[in-house]
């Protein structure tokens, strides 16, 4: 649907020249939910408005579907957006709202009237089209902007950070609300976000990015189970970072050793063997045992409960720590408690080995 080729933009000349994308080329395919994830200034955004056509690249292409997208203004691409402040008309029905995009081009009256009827049936705000958008909560206002964006049946709908302003419940509820619409439009959705759960929980592909570049593209499993580098195993949930000598290099395995002597076999994207770096492993796939049955031994230093589960902090030796967490299933009793010395052991293969 989109092919974004080496696309630049940098601000400024000389010394105070910044490269807000660097060299940025990626693939978005029709009918997918496509996120790109990083942390505030990454170059998420400035991509957005780039295939938007409120922001001309310093260098690159864009086409979709075989058209240069460039050569357009923002007003003839096929493509809407929703911005994070929704920007509806709080003197306007819910009605007018969505009907005005579709006033702007021209259509039929009959024709606007049917696919308002439609697109307020899609995100369920039927009862509430007479009722202007001022009197209607952060959650229906955001429905009503996607619909409003939706009417006109753009090939691709901008999403940028649409979510940030909602309550934690409504955000989570709008979460499987935004894949459904997506689902039953197929339009393709480019979803603009820093939150690691919203990237994780809605997309077909995420491109994280970081720096003006994108690090790594894949899928929510790929991305979280088998990060290429450091900074997305970092930004993408928690993450322990163990040192580790390298040994023999087979295929996609490596077996490495900790700092407490013991081996392990771990995965691995290297060539060759030998030297130190990191060894990558989530909470989730730890647990703590009697101190003489892990594979590291520490400190048990501080115990944070959680509802659904709960964080035990280790301390191994002076500089390294490692959190495990544990489910908190009905009628389990804490097995240890802070201060006590305990085992931390890991089965082979959960862990990725990460180049320094």
């Amino acid at each position: 649907m989109i092919e974004i080729d080496k696309v630049s933009k940098a601000y400024g000349a000389g010394k105070s020249r910044f490269m807000a994308l660097n060299d940025v080329s990626v693939t978005i395919r029709k009918n997918e939910f496509f996120t790109l994830l990083g942390p505030s200034g990454c170059g998420k955004t400035t991509l957005l408005r780039v295939i938007a056509g409120f922001v001309d690249p310093t260098e690159g292409s864009v086409t979709m579907d075989g058209q240069d997208l460039l050569v357009l203004p923002p007003h003839r691409r096929p493509v809407n957006t929703v911005f994070q402040s929704y920007a509806l008309f709080p003197h306007l029905t819910v009605r007018q709202n969505i009907a005005f995009g579709l006033e702007m081009l021209g259509k039929p009256k009959a024709e606007i009237a049917q696919t308002v009827d439609e697109m307020m049936a899609l995100v369920q705000m039927t009862a509430m089209a007479d009722r202007q958008t001022g009197q209607i909560s952060g959650g229906q206002q955001q429905r009503v902007a996607l619909a409003r964006a939706l009417a006109p049946k753009p090939k691709v709908l901008l999403l940028d950070e649409p979510l940030s302003a909602l309550d934690f419940k409504l955000r989570k509820d709008m979460q499987i609300e935004l894949k459904r619409l997506q689902t039953e439009t197929g339009i393709t959705f480019v979803f603009v976000t820093h939150d690691q759960e919203e990237a994780l929980t809605m997309s077909d592909r995420i491109a994280v990015m970081s720096a003006g570049s994108i690090r790594q593209i894949g899928s929510p499993h790929d991305i979280y189970e088998q990060p290429a580098e450091r900074f997305v195993a970092d930004f993408i949930g928690d993450t322990n970072f163990l040192p580790v000598q390298v040994g023999t290099v087979q295929g996609d395995m490596a077996e490495v050793t900790l700092s407490s002597g013991k081996t392990v076999a771990a995965r691995a994207v290297l060539g060759g063997q030998g030297g130190g770096t990191t060894l990558a492993i989530r909470p989730e796939h730890t647990r703590l045992v009697p101190p003489d049955q892990g594979l590291l031994q520490g400190r048990l230093e501080n115990v944070v409960y959680f509802g659904t589960d709960t964080h035990y902090h280790v301390a191994i030796g002076k500089d390294e720590t490692i959190v495990t967490r544990a489910q908190n299933l009905p009628g389990s009793v804490a097995q240890f408690k802070t201060g006590d010395t305990v085992g931390v052991d890991f089965p082979a293969g959960v862990g990725q080995v990460l180049k320094d």
